[in-house]
């Protein structure tokens, strides 16, 4: 039905639809189930999603010893009420730093789209959700929202932080959210994809440089900052903000940039923070030798 943004917007626009009644509709062509059978699979999905916020927030840590309790630390802050950035922001961080953790931890996560970008969309979903106060309904169609846009980049450049850098995987899931969160807050289809375009072209050149090659340091972080961006994109979208390049064009830019970043800073663990003394100390202490020789 749609293989890029603006494809997709226009459909939406067209039929006077969301851009989640499009997703929904192209999952029940592509599969041949119903509507009622894709809300079902969707709302395990969000299940898992809110299982791992809860559990990341009660506290958790990885067996290497690398990422652990920072959901519980964000979460106390907030509490105290002084907060720079503000308890909402704030609360989207924590809850993306808290699946990551889950992830790190050895738990069961959703992968949105990856695995290690798993925390931005569910972790902006159940902060907005105090504000929006959605229905669970409301809430599985935030992601078939943000599912939408991560058919687009995957069909049209990279989730894969081997094949594009980070850029492709928190890039990715961060405009994925900031189009979902537009869309619940009351935005526009095309609203939807200028927050898609400004989220994704603000972490263009984002590299995959994982300590020790666990997909700990700096990913969980990394997460966090998505999930900031994926808000702040969706209210400047939100307040009639455009981005001067279309958004298709920002997704092909960052697969072209994708193509032409060094294999040392697409998840090999050759390079970036991965390459730093302390990285390099703390793959040794983990694994007592370095996972390859470096110079």
């Amino acid at each position: 039905m749609f293989k890029n943004a603006a494809e997709l917007v226009k459909l939406a626009e067209d039929s006077q639809r969301k851009i989640a009644d499009i997703m929904i509709e192209q999952e029940m062509s592509v599969t041949g189930r119903s509507y009622e059978e894709i809300m079902e699979m969707m709302g395990k999905n969000l299940e898992v999603m809110e299982k791992a916020v809860e559990r990341g927030l009660k506290g958790v840590h990885s067996l290497s010893g690398l990422t652990g309790g920072d959901a519980v630390l964000l979460q106390e802050y907030i509490q105290k009420g002084n907060t720079l950035s503000g308890p909402l922001l704030l609360d989207a961080v924590s809850k993306a730093v808290a699946t990551n953790e889950v992830n790190a931890a050895m738990g069961t996560i959703c992968a949105t789209p990856t695995a290690g970008s798993a925390g931005v969309v569910p972790g902006t979903l159940f902060a907005v959700q105090e504000k929006l106060k959605p229905s669970r309904e409301d809430k599985i169609r935030f992601l078939f929202t943000a599912g939408a846009f991560g058919y687009i980049v995957a069909n049209n450049a990279s989730i894969s932080g081997a094949a594009g850098g980070c850029q492709a995987e928190v890039g990715s899931a961060s405009g994925m959210a900031a189009a979902a969160i537009t869309e619940m807050a009351g935005g526009t289809p095309a609203q939807c994809a200028e927050a898609m375009a400004i989220t994704l072209k603000n972490m263009l050149g984002l590299v995959c440089d994982p300590v020790a090659g666990l997909v700990e340091v700096p990913c969980v972080k990394r997460n966090a900052m998505g999930a900031a961006n994926a808000m702040v994109a969706a209210d400047m979208a939100l307040a009639g903000v455009t981005s001067r390049i279309p958004c298709d064009e920002v997704i092909d830019a960052m697969y072209k940039i994708g193509q032409t970043m060094p294999s040392a800073l697409r998840e090999t663990a050759g390079g970036g923070l991965a390459a730093t003394p302390t990285g390099r100390k703390l793959e040794e202490r983990i694994y007592g030798t370095p996972l390859q020789p470096h110079e």
